[in-house]
């Protein structure tokens, strides 16, 4: 019973990323798909924690999460202007050079996957521990460079984009 319920639980959570995933490249509005993209973020991370794998389901919604606050942001300063959100996210023109490259990426994954040797390896959990603290040792310490400087070109960012979106006056 355990299986089956477990397997039902996994598809729910499957079905429901792929389908905001779609929603985020279908709907027109860029506010609706900045919140479709949120929806499937949080599907990921039930899926990781499905997979027992709470650190990775906690730092993506954290990250994702606060990415996608920032992309609302953005997409609101730069694209209310006009007044009309409705017709932010136009449709591709491309969608059979899309279709193609999504076939063939799906081919070379069904490829790869297929013709390797065994991937699937088990590992005794009750042996590793937890690996929560070394990655925040290892965060904090010998990368601890690499993330002030996103910090630092998030903020840059945040700042172009308010610049941006205020508008340059000309009072000269």
């Amino acid at each position: 019973m355990g299986d089956i319920a477990s397997g039902l639980i996994f598809l729910v959570f499957a079905l429901l990323t792929v389908f905001s995933a779609y929603l985020v490249v279908s709907s027109k509005n860029i506010v609706h798909s900045a919140l479709f993209l949120a929806l499937t973020f949080v599907g990921v991370a039930a899926l990781y924690v499905l997979m027992n794998a709470d650190f990775l389901a906690a730092v993506q919604l954290l990250v994702y999460g606060g990415a996608v606050a920032i992309m609302i942001v953005f997409g609101v300063m730069l694209t209310l202007r006009s007044g009309n959100a409705q017709n932010s996210n136009l449709d591709s023109r491309n969608a059979l050079a899309g279709a193609i490259v999504s076939l063939l990426t799906f081919a070379t994954l069904g490829l790869v996957v297929f013709t390797t040797e065994p991937w699937r390896k088990t590992v005794d959990l009750s042996a590793t521990g937890t690996t929560t603290g070394d990655i925040s040792w290892l965060m904090l310490t010998k990368y601890v460079v690499p993330f002030e400087v996103a910090a630092v070109l998030l903020l840059v960012a945040m700042v172009g984009a308010i610049i941006l979106a205020k508008g340059v006056n000309d009072s000269k």
